[in-house]
């Protein structure tokens, strides 16, 4: 028991360390979530010019609005694929590489729907600071497939490719899925640090759904100092209460003009 109890201490002090080596602070973190138009193969892909192009505009928006970091991702590629094809592979490498150059921000990376391997093979290559990995110790039902939780596998290889400096950002009780596993938030919160997280990301049920105040209390009180963002649903009117116990946000939909159609699943 003492010595779980030291490896949890050790695992918070090393994880708040990386977030405070990433981020110029460790409260009030804002991420702006930049969202690729739609990889190649898919109905809607406009071209690698038009994509970057895009990107690069949000990217300079959200320089201008003050973000302490920006994480892209593949976010209109739907149906989402487990794993991105090897062309998507190779088209985030330029992406990534384009935006990198673009900013002296730190930037994230987050392949959906959970393709880790590539998220990691991208911020190796391309010197990406953090990574986002929606399901990392949960079992969750999506519209898309069953995912088990990968978090032996996200740290085996991130060993593999000697990309340990590329910090995991792990989600818990990820929004658009029904949790098949039985571990509670609290539960999940734990494990994922247990299991190599370096900050816990907690979610509304849907794009543009603030965390529950209650499990964001919880999760605060038994992970103690552990670096927690909220990544969904953070607007002007809930930021103060949701940072009293989160130390930031990952921030894309309020933060967009335009309307939501009902049913829709993302706001473009």
């Amino acid at each position: 028991m003492i010595v779980a109890l030291s490896y949890f201490i050790l695992s918070n002090i090393i994880s708040i360390m990386k977030f405070n080596k990433i981020f110029p602070k460790s409260n009030n973190v804002i991420i702006g979530a930049i969202h690729f138009a739609p990889l190649m193969g898919y109905p809607d892909f406009p071209g690698e010019e038009v994509i970057i192009k895009n990107a690069v505009a949000d990217l300079k928006a959200f320089g201008v609005g003050g973000v302490d970091g920006v994480i892209v991702e593949n976010n209109y590629d739907l149906p989402h694929l487990q794993t991105v094809t090897n062309d998507n592979r190779e088209l985030l490498v330029r992406l990534s590489k384009k935006i990198k150059e673009a900013t002296s921000l730190p930037v994230g990376i987050s392949v959906l729907w959970n393709d880790y391997e590539t998220a990691l093979f991208v911020a190796k290559k391309v010197g990406i600071k953090f990574i986002r990995v929606p399901v990392f110790v949960d079992k969750v039902k999506t519209s898309y497939e069953i995912m088990e939780p990968k978090a032996e596998k996200v740290i085996k290889y991130q060993e593999e490719i000697n990309a340990k400096d590329v910090a995991i950002f792990t989600d818990i009780h990820v929004k658009h899925s029904e949790i098949l596993s039985k571990h509670s938030i609290t539960e999940s919160a734990k494990l994922a640090i247990s299991m190599g997280s370096d900050a816990i990301i907690i979610t509304g049920k849907w794009t543009g759904d603030a965390p529950n105040m209650d499990e964001l209390k919880n999760v605060r009180d038994a992970v103690g100092d552990f670096p927690i963002l909220c990544g969904s649903g953070v607007d002007a009117t809930n930021v103060r209460a949701l940072f009293e116990y989160a130390n930031g946000a990952i921030v894309s939909t309020s933060l967009k003009e335009g309307n939501i159609t009902s049913g829709e699943v993302n706001l473009k």
